[in-house]
């Protein structure tokens, strides 16, 4: 079974939030045994995920050498994450199969992602991103052309578009390897975000951070996966998150998880768009969606942890 596995940001940090490169290669390294075990079970596996924390780090120092060099655009962190975090992996991945004494190749693929150039995002943008900063420091990266709001007291922040992602024009190659019989790491990030220029056609990087795991919706179905597995740090979705009364969601029908959406059971936060991201991707024939915990993988991929979303 094809089944494309989106890693969220925490398997990529150490368990207190740090991201030093140390804390980053060991974190992935305990994350690809798991992923090994299921290569060794026989399950065709595509990777993708999160680059938050790494941004981050970029965004403080374009902050910090802002009076020096240019800072660099968003598109070009994106994709200067996906080949850091894509070199990591795959060498953790390499290394896990290997003690396995499993002969599996393993690629990882810089990939962009096709966006609306007209998307209400680029007009009024919304996402948060990187670390608050008194007003006079936001008012130099202001000067390089970047949007930040006045947030009261914890200062300035910068704030850009989180356009809702269109196609993965890089699948055809993840594809090409995954039918060569490679593991195949695409789309961290949640892609670069690229515009297509009307008058030319012509493909253009845009300042603006995708949401990972709708891309991860789409780069499943490019690549004809059987299931979607959203790796978080909580064990499963609830009902009621943090209330007295919270209750975990194991199985669900996409028509009850879409009512719950509705009704802003998951609020703004992130398990959001992983309920939105496992709709879609049964609504659009997958066979399922699990959102579990990173620690349950082989089990959430055997659909025997976290929440499971089917059809009915």
């Amino acid at each position: 079974m094809r089944t494309l596995i989106a890693l969220g940001g925490n398997a990529m940090t150490a368990p207190d939030g740090r991201a030093r490169p140390e804390d980053q290669i060991a974190a992935v390294g305990v994350a690809m045994e798991a992923v090994a075990d299921l290569v060794a079970d026989g399950v065709e596996v595509v990777l993708t995920h999160g680059n938050g924390p790494q941004v981050g780090n970029l965004l403080v120092k374009n902050e910090l050498a802002a009076h020096v060099v240019p800072p660099v655009p968003l598109d070009w962190c994106g994709a200067q994450t996906q080949g850091t975090l894509g070199f990591v992996i795959v060498s953790a991945l390499e290394g896990a199969l290997a003690a396995r004494s499993i002969a599996k190749p393993v690629a990882a693929v810089v990939t962009r992602t096709l966006v609306d150039a007209n998307d209400r995002g680029f007009t009024k943008p919304t996402k948060p991103v990187g670390r608050y900063l008194p007003e006079d420091q936001a008012a130099a990266m202001i000067a390089h052309g970047q949007t930040w709001e006045d947030r009261g007291e914890r200062g300035w922040r910068r704030v850009v578009a989180s356009p809702e992602p269109l196609e993965i024009l890089d699948a055809p190659a993840a594809t090409a390897l995954l039918d060569a019989g490679y593991v195949v790491v695409a789309c961290g990030g949640g892609g670069i975000p690229m515009t297509r220029e009307a008058s030319t056609g012509a493909l253009v990087g845009v300042e603006a951070v995708i949401d990972k795991d709708l891309s991860a919706v789409l780069l499943a179905r490019a690549v004809g996966a059987d299931q979607l597995v959203v790796a978080t740090d909580v064990d499963s979705m609830f009902l009621h998150f943090g209330a007295p009364d919270a209750r975990a969601l194991r199985r669900i029908g996409v028509a009850d998880l879409r009512a719950h959406l509705a009704a802003g059971e998951f609020g703004g936060g992130s398990m959001a768009p992983k309920a939105e991201a496992a709709c879609r991707f049964v609504e659009g024939g997958g066979r399922r969606a699990v959102v579990a915990a990173l620690g349950c993988i082989r089990e959430a991929v055997l659909g025997e942890a976290g929440t499971v979303v089917e059809k009915e």
